[in-house]
């Protein structure tokens, strides 16, 4: 199975859409298109022709740049069933289970619902590489805009369960301030601590802190934990139901 050539296009104040080329068909996709400027410079550097836009939800900075892209390029617009009205020129809606052939690289389509109603993410198993639009950030996750607090327990827990070394695109710059609500929970977190020092590092270089991976933030993302005994007692809620306490941790980082 091919491996996609995957490029990080940092837009807007905190975003990031990606451009991944899978080199023996030669297609482009553009993920997450917030604006269309950095997409063309991007594509014009790398010798790129855009084929598809694969979206993984409705908010404006992620298809904000649909139908502009779409103009230009004729590209083909992939996004979620369950969101298709909201979705700007989609061509495909694809749902949960799907696969998606894009040249010799093959997507598996995840509903991840809790941030919108709608929302997917796209898994590309032959180049460890996970799209989660903003489902799952390092050291976060998105706020509970249309879903509620059991739906996205359930959504990041099948993304949890991911092979370790997958790696997470994620669509925002938002680890250090998400590490340091973290820490007035866990303080002392061996992991936690360790991917502070590191951010602290990237940051201080102007470098990004994503892409992370499914083996770090198993370790260090209280998202990912709220069935873990001792995220648990940090929040006094030891032997509770896991969806309450990812609840509990969702509301605290609201109020933050």
């Amino acid at each position: 199975m091919s491996s996609l050539e995957i490029v990080q296009v940092p837009v807007l104040r905190d975003n990031y859409l990606y451009l991944i080329h899978e080199p023996s068909s030669g297609v482009t996709a553009a993920i997450d298109p917030a604006v269309a400027p950095e997409v063309h410079e991007t594509l014009t550097a790398r010798g790129w022709t855009l084929t598809h836009i694969l979206n993984t939800h409705h908010h404006s900075d992620h298809v904000g740049a649909n139908l502009a892209l779409k103009a230009a390029t004729g590209c083909t617009i992939v996004g979620p069933s369950a969101d298709r009205d909201r979705i700007p020129g989609i061509d495909i809606a694809l749902s949960d289970g799907d696969r998606y052939a894009f040249g010799a690289a093959e997507a598996v389509v995840f509903d991840v619902p809790g941030h919108t109603r709608g929302h997917i993410a796209w898994w590309f198993a032959g180049s460890a590489a996970l799209f989660c639009g903003d489902t799952v950030f390092s050291i976060g996750c998105g706020r509970l805009f249309e879903g509620t607090p059991a739906q996205m327990w359930r959504s990041i827990s099948r993304l949890r369960d991911l092979p370790e070394d997958t790696r997470i695109y994620c669509a925002h710059e938002y680890t250090a301030s998400n590490i340091r609500f973290a820490l007035s929970i866990e303080p002392t977190l061996p992991a936690l601590l360790a991917r502070a020092a590191e951010v602290e590092e990237l940051r201080a270089a102007e470098q990004p802190t994503v892409p992370s991976t499914i083996r770090a933030e198993r370790a260090a993302n209280p998202f990912f934990r709220a069935d873990d005994p001792i995220l648990q007692r940090a929040v006094g809620m030891e032997g509770s139901d896991p969806a309450a306490v990812f609840g509990e941790v969702r509301s605290r980082k609201d109020r933050f």
